[in-house]
C-alpha cells in the first residue's frame, strides 16, 4: 500500500469533503441530523462564505453540478449574477477603462450565490433556511479560528483594505493566525433574512428570504452603497435576477458521461481536453509524456475557451465533435507549442496593463469547493467564489463585500464573452460531476482560477486513465499551464508556461524541458485544493480531499 496525507474515507452513510475543516463538519452535522446532500450542500457552502472570506462570500456566486435521486437526471445550478443594465462597454470606455477593473464595485455583478443556494434548497433540499444557516450565524458571531491565509491575505492588500472604511473597520490590524474571529454585521445580515422569512411552509419562508436578499433590505443597501461609491449595481439589478436550472454540458470517456456547466463557465474545456485524450493510451504513457500530453492539449482547449466561450451560442456540437477533435488533436507535437490556436473564431487583444493590489486570483485559489454524496443516491459538487475580502469595499452595513466578476467580460466588441448588461461573465468555475452507466458515479473539483479545468482534470485522469484511489488521485504531484488569456485583470498571456511541483523527479523536469516547456519549479505541495466524492454500484461511498493549505477535509461514515 502507497502512503497517501489521508485515507480515502469508505462508508455508506454519507460523505462530505470541502475546502474547510468547520465546513466539512457542519455538512456531516447535517447528514447525522436527517438531512440530504442538497440540506447538507447549502449548510457547507453558507459556512465556507465566512471560515473562508479571502475566497468567496455572499457577495459572489456559485454553479453546481448534481444528480438528484428523486428526478433521475444530472442537472446544473446557475448561481451565476449578471452583469447590471448600466453595465456597458461604452461606460467603462467613458471611465477611462481599457479593461474592467479587478478590484472595487464597477466590476460587480448581481450576487447570485445565496439565490442560488436558496434554489437549491427549495427544489431539492428537506430542511427550513434557519437551519441550515444555523452553522454560518454561529460562526459569524461567535467566532472561528482564522487561518492564517486569511491573515495573509489580509496583510498583502493592508494598503488598499485601509482606503475601504468598511474593509478597514472589519479586518485591520491584520488579526492574529488561530485567533478567534467574528463578523456580527454578517451575522446580523443573516439573523434579519431568517427573522423577515419565519413562518408558513418551508417553500414560502425561502421565498421570503430571497425577496429579503434581492428585492427587501439587503438589494436597498447594495442600491445605496454602489450609488456612493460609483458602482453601476442597481436594486433593480437584484429584483430582475433569479438563479436556475439547466441541462449540462456531456461528454462520454472512458464508459463515463462527464458532466460540466455550459460555456459560461470553463467546464466545457475539461470536456474538449477529454475528447483530445481520448485518442491517447494515458496509461502507458511516461510521467513526462503524460505532462506533455495534456498540457499540449489544454492550450488547445483553452484557446477555444478565450475565442468562444460566453453566455451566447457556443456551438459544442463541432468542438466536442470526432471531426473537429481529430484535427485538434493532429496539431499535439512533440514539442511545447508557443502559440495560441483556437479552431476558429478570434481571441480577445491582450493589453499590456500593470498588476495591481486586490486584483485577479493571486493566491491561485481565490475560491471554494465542495462535493456531498449521501445514503439516498444524491451527488453534488459546487464551486463557490467571488466577493472575496481583497477585492471590493465591506458593505459596512451587511458585512461582506460585492464581487468583482464583471472583470472576465471583455470591453472589446464582437466576441461571445464581450460585455453585455444582463449577460452572464465566462466564469473559470467549473463543478464536476461524471455519471456511470446512467448513474451517479463521482462529485469533484478543485479552486483555483484558469487552473480548475486542469488540476481537477488531473485528478479524474490519474483515478480513471491510471487507476489511482481518490486520495492518491488527489496527492499525486500537480501541474498546470498559463499558456492562455488570463480571466483575471490584467489578463496576460504565458505562453510556454509549465508550473510544476518540486516532487516531480529530475528526470521528468528534465524531460519536459527538453521538449520545450519553460518549467517553474513550486513549493512541494502547492498547486490544486481538489476534493471528491464517489459512490459505487452496491452504495459504498468514498471521499478525498486536499492537503495542500492544511485547510481542507473529508468526514463520512
Amino acid at each position: 500500500m502507497s502512503f497517501t496525507t489521508r485515507p480515502e474515507l469508505r462508508g455508506t452513510f454519507g460523505m462530505v469533503a470541502s475546502t474547510h475543516w468547520l465546513a466539512s463538519a457542519a455538512g456531516m452535522a447535517v447528514l447525522e441530523r436527517g438531512g440530504n446532500a442538497f440540506d447538507a450542500a447549502v449548510a457547507t457552502g453558507l459556512t465556507l462564505q465566512v471560515v473562508e472570506p479571502h475566497l468567496n462570500g455572499p457577495g459572489g456566486e456559485v454553479p453546481a453540478v448534481f444528480w438528484s435521486a428523486e428526478r433521475r437526471a444530472p442537472l446544473v445550478l446557475c448561481g451565476q449574477g449578471v452583469a447590471p443594465a448600466a453595465a456597458t462597454s461604452e461606460r467603462f470606455r467613458e471611465l477611462g477603462h481599457d479593461l474592467v477593473p479587478g478590484t472595487g464595485v464597477l466590476a460587480a455583478c448581481v450576487p447570485g450565490a445565496f439565490g442560488g443556494w436558496l434554489l437549491l434548497l427549495r427544489d431539492f433540499g428537506t430542511w427550513r433556511l434557519e437551519d441550515v444557516l444555523a452553522f454560518a450565524i454561529g460562526y459569524a458571531e461567535h467566532g472561528y479560528p482564522l487561518h492564517e491565509r486569511i491573515r495573509g491575505t489580509i496583510l498583502a492588500n493592508e494598503a488598499l483594505l485601509a482606503t475601504w472604511p468598511g474593509s478597514a473597520e472589519l479586518y485591520l490590524p491584520a488579526p492574529r493566525a488561530g485567533a478567534l474571529f467574528r463578523n456580527p454585521a454578517l451575522a446580523a445580515t443573516y439573523r434579519r433574512v431568517v427573522e423577515e422569512s419565519r413562518g408558513g411552509t418551508r417553500e414560502e419562508e425561502i421565498e421570503r428570504a430571497r425577496h429579503a436578499w434581492y428585492e427587501g433590505f439587503v438589494a436597498e443597501e447594495i442600491d445605496r452603497f454602489c450609488a456612493a461609491e460609483g458602482g453601476l449595481l442597481s436594486g433593480h439589478d437584484l429584483a430582475a435576477w433569479r438563479a436556475s436550472l439547466e441541462p449540462p454540458a456531456t461528454y462520454e470517456y472512458r464508459g463515463l458521461t462527464v458532466c460540466k456547466t455550459g460555456p459560461w463557465g470553463t467546464g466545457p474545456v475539461a470536456l474538449q481536453q477529454l475528447a483530445l485524450l481520448s485518442g491517447f493510451d494515458l496509461r502507458e504513457l511516461t510521467e513526462a509524456e503524460l505532462v506533455h500530453v495534456v498540457t499540449e492539449c489544454a492550450k488547445l482547449a483553452f484557446a477555444d475557451r478565450d475565442a468562444l466561450y460566453g453566455d451566447a451560442e457556443v456551438r459544442l456540437d463541432i468542438l466536442l465533435s470526432d471531426e473537429y477533435t481529430a484535427e485538434r488533436r493532429a496539431l499535439v507535437g512533440e514539442e511545447a507549442s508557443a502559440e495560441l490556436r483556437p479552431g476558429f473564431g478570434r481571441l480577445p487583444r491582450v493589453h499590456d496593463a500593470p498588476v495591481v493590489a486586490g486584483a485577479g486570483e493571486p493566491t491561485r485559489g481565490d475560491t471554494v469547493h465542495l462535493d456531498v454524496a449521501d445514503r439516498l443516491g444524491n451527488l453534488i459538487s459546487a464551486t463557490p467564489s467571488g466577493g472575496w475580502l481583497q477585492s471590493s469595499p465591506v458593505i459596512p452595513a451587511l458585512g461582506w463585500p460585492l464581487g468583482t466578476r464583471a472583470q472576465m467580460f471583455w470591453l472589446e466588441d464582437g466576441l461571445p464573452s464581450s460585455l453585455r448588461p444582463g449577460a452572464r461573465p465566462r466564469t473559470t468555475l467549473s463543478p464536476g460531476l461524471a455519471l456511470r452507466d446512467g448513474e451517479p458515479y463521482l462529485a469533484w473539483g478543485t479552486p483555483g482560477g484558469d487552473q480548475q479545468e486542469q488540476w481537477a482534470l488531473h485528478v479524474f485522469l490519474r483515478h480513471v486513465d491510471r487507476g489511482l484511489d481518490l486520495q492518491a488521485a488527489i496527492d499525486a504531484p500537480e501541474f498546470h499551464t498559463d499558456h492562455l488569456v488570463s480571466s483575471f485583470y490584467p489578463r496576460g498571456v504565458q505562453a510556454r508556461s509549465l508550473a510544476l511541483e518540486s516532487r516531480f523527479d529530475s528526470r521528468t523536469v528534465a524531460a519536459l524541458q527538453r521538449r520545450g516547456h519553460d518549467v517553474s519549479l513550486q513549493p512541494p505541495w502547492s498547486l490544486g485544493r481538489v476534493t471528491a466524492v464517489a459512490r459505487e454500484r452496491d452504495g459504498l461511498l468514498k471521499a478525498g480531499a486536499n492537503a495542500r493549505g492544511m485547510q481542507g477535509y473529508a468526514a463520512g461514515r
